[in-house]
């Protein structure tokens, strides 16, 4: 099977130049450039393209670990199983330290692109409008192999779209949207296109090529202005404001396929409607697997994540935040007003939402710092046989994480075991 090894400390960026750019196959990743690989697979791993190529923990065929006794195991199918797969999804640090990850690789698709739109509704009745169609639509015509990436529901009414696309030609893609274009060129009265749809597509193998990317597409990249900082190293522009930036509040959700199903669909219009109210909501539908190929969904049931991405279309992410502050520093200082005011906010808006979602379960990497029922809400039904890897080889609780598999015998700061054992 062709694979891709990588140690600590490699970013995604560096991934794909090695897998795609230079090789020109594909290996699952994380969709930002600057997320650390070993990081990444062990909190289960969402890209953009994961709709396709499933969790990049998934992809996991065996990784080097140091572990509490500081022995340097394998862990793959058939040595040290159970530990692999923790590995798989059971959230970073808490089980050892991994040096090493070999990945997967697949065959990578001729092309990659992205839609891009922003659009205002002229009032609450054309916005709830705006929100069931775009629901609809995506339920007909890109809950599948696909599309990847986001719609963001804001608060003022406006719907602003950020997808992806593996695939299909810019023709396809094309084909794919003209019903909405054609809905949005009909409602004018009722919405306004503030940036029209736009499709872009280009070959799959120039995805990651920074000297391309800096070329014909500057605006989509942020170079890396570091003094003797590698030439190929950058962002994505849409990533700029999370540079320095402090949360206020952050809470994810797992929506599960039912509320895509045409009796179920108003309901979900209006939980959405609701939540915008008090804040924006981005709906990530390659956060996801509903949709995805029966194979990479039942790779997927093969790691520790919480088995409610197995079924659901799309997760929920609702937060706030500001620029970089720092306690002591004149003019820097945090905005605590801000923050509360926000805060408050995110929790009103999610909590709307959620009165849809029967049992919500949470991405351990996208996710609330305060979560009281973080077992349950991170790892479902798959956090007792965690909790029994982290016993066996970490008996003594060396590896501690704010809310990482058996952080609940440790107090808040991770020096005192609870109970004095």
């Amino acid at each position: 099977m062709p694979a891709v090894s990588l140690e600590a400390g490699a970013r995604w960026l560096e991934a794909y130049k090695a897998v795609t750019t230079r090789a020109g196959r594909y290996v699952q990743g994380g969709g930002c450039t600057t997320v650390g690989v070993a990081g990444l697979i062990q909190s289960g791993g969402f890209g953009s393209f994961s709709k396709n190529f499933g969790l990049a923990a998934a992809g996991l065929l065996e990784a080097e670990v140091v572990t509490a006794d500081g022995v340097a195991r394998i862990a793959n199918a058939g040595t040290n199983p159970d530990l692999f797969w923790g590995l798989k999804g059971g959230g970073g640090g808490s089980l050892g330290v991994v040096t090493r990850v070999t990945l997967r690789t697949r065959e990578l698709p001729q092309s990659f692109g992205g839609v891009f739109a922003k659009i205002s509704a002229a009032s609450d009745t054309a916005f709830r409008e705006l929100i069931s169609r775009a629901m609809s639509f995506y339920a007909d015509r890109l809950m599948n192999r696909h599309w990847g990436e986001q719609m963001t529901f804001g608060s003022g009414n406006k719907l602003e779209i950020s997808m992806v696309f593996q695939g299909l030609s810019q023709r396809q893609a094309e084909e794919v949207w003209k019903p909405f274009r054609d809905w949005l060129a009909a409602s004018k009265r009722d919405l306004e296109v503030e940036a029209p749809l736009k499709i872009v597509a280009l070959p799959a193998r120039l995805f990651w090529h920074a000297t391309f990317l800096k070329t014909l597409a500057p605006d989509v990249v942020v170079a890396d202005d570091r003094p003797k900082a590698p030439a190929g190293n950058f962002f994505w522009a849409g990533d700029r404001g999370q540079v320095g930036q402090v949360l206020y509040a952050y809470r994810s959700a797992w929506l599960p396929a039912s509320l895509l199903q045409e009796k179920d669909q108003p309901r979900l219009v209006d939980a959405l409607f609701a939540s915008t109210r008090h804040s924006g909501m981005s709906l990530h539908f390659n956060k996801g697997l509903a949709g995805a190929p029966a194979e990479e969904i039942a790779a997927a049931r093969d790691t520790a994540m919480n088995p409610a991405v197995l079924d659901a279309f799309a997760l929920a992410i609702c937060a706030a935040g500001g620029p970089p502050a720092f306690p002591g520093i004149k003019g820097h200082e945090p905005n605590r007003a801000a923050a509360s005011r926000d805060a408050r906010a995110v929790a009103k808006s999610m909590d709307e939402l959620l009165k849809v979602v029967a049992d919500p379960g949470s991405y351990v990497s996208e996710s609330d710092f305060f979560e009281p029922q973080w077992q349950r809400s991170f790892w479902g039904p798959n956090y007792a046989k965690l909790a029994t890897v982290k016993k066996k080889y970490d008996p003594d609780g060396l590896f501690f994480v704010h809310h990482g598999v058996g952080s609940e015998e440790w107090s808040p700061d991770g020096f005192t075991r609870l109970g004095g054992r």
